[in-house]
């Protein structure tokens, strides 16, 4: 079974200049995630779908594959999705490729293991999911502000206020991993479609870069865990 993992990298981004480059722990953003997927039990191939030079090197030297995405899906509006049709559409053409499965990883989400990745194609592997993706356990009490300027809550009655231990278990989507039938979702075109598991990642390893502080933030627990694993 060919299971493809495109991994999108643009060289723009608004919240962090050269995000996908910034080091973290010693080494650019995107490579953890591409280590991660080299070590991935199923994964068979590795794209980084990219507009930007100094990306597509990086991401060579630490084993993945570059396909050069078009400026018009490249722009802050552009979706991941394009990335993905893009990628899958290109190999199809020019080589005659086309994966059972695809995997999208985020290089945003750095603390992803291999076996975060594994146990979510797993879900597609051994049973009739068509799309899953990883996600881990909330226990928020989430409220949105109406039109008349007024709270009220969205997963809660603020007149019954329970124990978290007594609130129906939610979970909130991370963004680290997405796993697809490749012919799903070229059909529908977008990555949720179709039966829809989930994968439970801890919340430790769920950071989603997005602001300056995440990559200290990043840094620190990427350390603390290599600590951990040289004590052990």
């Amino acid at each position: 079974m060919e299971i493809l993992a495109i991994i999108p990298a643009r060289g723009g981004s608004r919240g962090i200049p050269r995000k996908n480059v910034q080091l973290i722990a010693g080494e650019p953003l995107i490579a953890h995630t591409i280590k991660s997927a080299r070590k991935s039990e199923y994964i068979t191939r590795i794209i980084v779908s990219t507009d930007d030079k100094e990306i597509a090197e990086i991401s060579k030297v630490f084993g993945a594959e570059v396909v050069l995405r078009p400026a018009e899906i490249s722009g802050d509006t552009a979706s991941s999705e394009a990335a993905l049709l893009h990628t899958i559409g290109y190999l199809k053409k020019n080589e005659g490729y086309f994966p059972d499965l695809t995997v999208f990883l985020q290089c945003t989400s750095p603390l992803a293991l291999a076996e975060d990745i594994d146990r979510t194609i797993a879900l597609l592997l051994n049973t009739a999911t068509d799309c899953a993706f990883s996600a881990t356990e909330s226990h928020q009490f989430l409220w949105k502000t109406r039109r008349n300027g007024f709270a009220q809550g969205i997963n809660h009655d603020p007149e019954i206020r329970p124990r978290r231990q007594e609130m129906e278990l939610q979970y909130r989507e991370n963004g680290a991993v997405y796993a697809m039938r490749t012919e799903g979702f070229v059909r529908a075109g977008r990555r949720f479609f179709g039966k829809i598991s989930l994968s439970v990642m801890p919340p430790e390893r769920s950071l989603d870069i997005d602001e300056p502080l995440d990559l200290e933030i990043a840094e620190f627990l990427i350390k603390r865990s290599t600590d951990t694993e040289k004590g052990g």
